[in-house]
């Protein structure tokens, strides 16, 4: 790019005022040494934008004086942020506060050290103006104090306190901000960390330097959630911004061991490792492995790391663990630190012993680390011991990383817009013609982690010679039903009151097929519920055109209504003017989907009864079906489960063009439970396919026996106002969200949800199927 001169802006100059004129002679070269041509033109484009909101030369002098400041500590990339924020604030607050913001900003930067953090201060800076705007001035003037003992999500959770206790109390909102009243110090006493990153990163970049005689990257991160651990991350080592005593040891010596930990990854990792057909779990027991790997040649290097890693290890923690085998796995990782510790375990001792005979010869070889922790995992699996990935990551050695660096990964192709790739996804599906599938085929029955699966354009049965009607295919018997590409969906978070962009997946799968007679033996089940049905299709069946007279200004003439009229005038009477009438076409404009909630919990049996959730939520739906089929209203059933963020899963078994025939009875009757309960990206999901119908009126009918939940998310509050702000973004697009809940103590959450006259409680289950059909009765009639 050609360079920046101050003459390019000529006409901006000849505008401001002579302050800004005099004060930019002398930054504008200061800004030229420190940053690139581009960085410069952002920088000057800044301070014409700033000059543009006529808030007086101060603004902008501050703004020409401080920001080559600012670019030093994050880099130049921070300019147009800084600029965007002004603009955002602008309107909600005066100069002098955004002069103070730009003024105060080099102390924030040298605090946080790092682009993205700043960035979130801004944003901070921006949510405050919306909720507390009087309380910026205060906050602005102590910034340096407060950042010199809190993190930025300390300083966020101190700020937001503040604007929420007192938002209507001007008075002490302004001692709040101002560190003036006993709240506000409590309240900063309270999110107050150990030791700031900042603090100490010089001492920890003489620590590595002395240690490998080399200088490392490293920038802090903000930890704000439960399972952060630090990063390698192009080269650069991403830890917290702060950290806590663990135990007796300082926060300073936690430090040490993180940073010594991860820089040990970085010299003795030579080559990454292919994650292919690995489980998150078997890549965690290779990523323990490795651990002890790179830190057996550091502390053959450096023996005194050995004592600060194994005092981390034995520390002593008040919580308790969730897994019966983590206690197991942080103790293991102290007997491959230390040959010296035994444990009562006769297998992890032998597996221990197999590991330090063969570490000397194999300590430059990450493969022998593969190798190992494939063992180990298989040691566990044996004896059904393997938690899940989440309780697998919170074992207690908090020095450690998490182990991405080690890893490498197809590569993506981020043209196709896909964030996260499930394992499911990455099969390719091929359609073969017979002779290949008889010939060369693998494995006939090979499972869901397949790299291929084939599919047979003809019919192949197991015994060729076997034509009956009841011989089955090897596709029917055993083929693996595709999966949808995925759809991404926003989440609502309550604690920052903005949207988490992209933050679920939705997968649409389908179930394996069930016997559509299951289907029709409920209707004879519940013969006396069909014949209330048939009245229900007889009362909302549309009369489709009708004559409505009786009408002043009607489309034509009524000729019995005139006849009349004439009459009255021959009699001398007054005639009645309503001699017209006019043909309405009535219809009911409706498209509905009905949607059911098929997580674990719908397998447990109800009461005394035989029957489960389940059971009961297949025949509703079958009983509601048949009304709705019969009423003529375009609708879909669909069901969902969830097994995380990344895996929403979505199934159809009946879409809106298609019959309520044996092919949906099929899919219905296949129904089956599991997994857990994200309902926000369901509704989403299910609002997605019902704005595509012409209707005008659309519903979406809700069957659910609990709460929204999932095993990622550990606040009970947030799924909750995700579905609450799914339910309104609905709403706001024309759909109506009704909620039928077999939850008996569901009053405590499902009219906040909901609101107040769309939801319904089933005190007794077993009444299920004959409530649904007479709900959607009530509903649309």
């Amino acid at each position: 790019m050609s360079s920046i001169k101050l003459e390019d802006y000529a006409e901006f100059l000849e505008q401001a005022a002579p302050e800004i004129r005099d004060i930019l002679d002398s930054t504008f070269h200061e800004a030229a040494r420190i940053m690139s041509p581009a960085g410069l033109g952002d920088y000057m484009d800044g301070a014409r934008a700033l000059s543009n909101l006529r808030r007086g030369p101060d603004l902008v002098i501050t703004y020409l004086e401080e920001m080559p400041l600012v670019a030093k500590e994050c880099g130049e990339d921070i300019i147009p942020d800084c600029i965007t924020a002004a603009m955002k604030v602008s309107s909600m607050t005066s100069g002098e506060v955004i002069t103070l913001m730009f003024s105060s900003l080099p102390t924030v930067a040298k605090r946080l050290g790092d682009a993205q953090l700043v960035r979130g201060y801004l944003t901070l800076i921006h949510q405050l103006a919306s909720t507390a705007a009087r309380g910026l001035r205060p906050m602005l003037s102590h910034i340096d104090e407060l950042l010199s003992k809190l993190t930025l999500s300390g300083l966020r959770r101190w700020a937001n306190f503040g604007a929420q206790a007192y938002r209507r109390d001007f008075n002490n909102l302004t001692s709040y901000f101002n560190l003036e009243s006993a709240d506000s110090r409590a309240m900063l006493e309270k999110e107050r960390r150990g030791v700031l990153f900042v603090k100490v990163q010089r001492k920890l970049n003489f620590y590595l330097r002395a240690l490998w005689g080399r200088d490392f990257f490293i920038r802090p991160t903000g930890a704000d959630y439960t399972d952060f651990r630090p990063y390698v991350e192009d080269r650069i080592l991403y830890v917290p911004d702060a950290l806590d005593d663990v135990a007796d040891i300082a926060g300073l010596e936690l430090y040490r061991a993180t940073v010594a930990h991860m820089a040990s990854h970085m010299i003795y990792t030579s080559a990454s490792m292919s994650a292919e057909q690995l489980s998150p779990a078997q890549m965690f027991f290779i990523g323990l492995l490795e651990d002890a790997r790179i830190e057996y040649k550091a502390i053959n290097s450096f023996p005194g790391l050995k004592k600060l890693w194994r005092s981390l290890m034995q520390a002593e923690y008040k919580e308790s663990v969730e897994h019966e085998t983590v206690p197991v796995l942080e103790n293991l990782a102290l007997q491959l630190l230390d040959s010296s510790i035994k444990n009562d375990d006769e297998a992890l001792n032998n597996f221990v012993e197999k590991f330090h005979a063969s570490i000397e010869h194999n300590q430059d070889d990450n493969h022998f680390a593969w190798l190992m922790g494939v063992e180990l995992y298989n040691i566990f699996a044996s004896r059904k011991a393997v938690p899940s990935l989440r309780i697998l990551e919170r074992y207690r050695i908090p020095y450690r990383d998490d182990n991405r660096i080690i890893w490498h990964f197809e590569d993506i192709n981020w043209d196709s817009g896909i964030e996260y790739m499930a394992a499911s996804q990455r099969q390719v599906r091929r359609q073969v013609s017979p002779l290949m599938m008889a010939h060369e085929v693998d494995c006939e029955l090979a499972g869901n982690d397949a790299q291929e699966i084939w599919t047979c354009s003809d019919l192949m049965r197991f015994y060729e010679d076997d034509l009956t009607d009841n011989a089955k295919s090897f596709n029917a018997e055993w083929g693996k039903e595709p999966v949808s590409d995925p759809f991404h969906y926003q989440e609502w978070d309550y604690q920052i009151q903005l949207h988490r962009p992209d933050w679920a997946t939705v997968y649409e799968r389908r179930l394996p097929k069930g016997n559509p007679e299951d289907i029709d033996n409920i209707l004879t089940e519940h013969k006396p519920i069909a014949h209330r049905i048939r009245q229900i299709i007889d009362l909302l069946t549309p009369a489709g055109v009708q004559r409505q007279r009786g009408m002043e200004d009607g489309d034509e003439i009524d000729i019995n209504a005139a006849v009349d009229a004439m009459i009255s005038l021959r009699m001398g009477e007054q005639p009645n003017p309503r001699i017209t009438m006019r043909n309405v076409l009535k219809t009911r404009d409706l498209s509905v989907v009905v949607l059911l909630d098929l997580s674990e919990s719908t397998n447990e049996k109800v009461g005394d009864s035989d029957k489960t959730i389940l059971q009961l939520t297949r025949e509703a739906a079958t009983l509601v079906a048949t009304a709705i089929d019969g009423i003529g209203d375009p609708f879909a059933l669909h069901g969902f489960a969830s097994d995380g963020r990344h895996d929403v899963q979505y199934y159809r078994f009946k879409d809106f063009n298609q019959h309520f025939d044996d092919e949906a009875k099929s899919r219905l009757a296949g129904m089956t439970g599991g997994l857990s309960t994200r309902m926000g990206a369901a509704l989403r999901h299910a609002g997605h396919h019902l704005l595509k119908q012409q209707e005008r009126r659309k519903l979406i009918l809700l069957v659910t026996d609990g709460e929204p939940a999932d095993i990622d998310e550990q606040d009970p509050q947030h799924l909750r106002h995700d579905t609450k702000k799914a339910v309104e973004e609905l709403y706001s697009t024309g759909v109506l969200t009704y909620c039928l809940t077999l939850d008996p103590h569901a009053d405590s959450y499902v009219k906040r949800i909901f609101g107040e006259n769309n939801y319904t409680i089933i005190e007794h289950v077993d009444r299920l199927p004959e409530q649904l059909p007479l709900l959607f009765a009530s509903l649309t009639g």
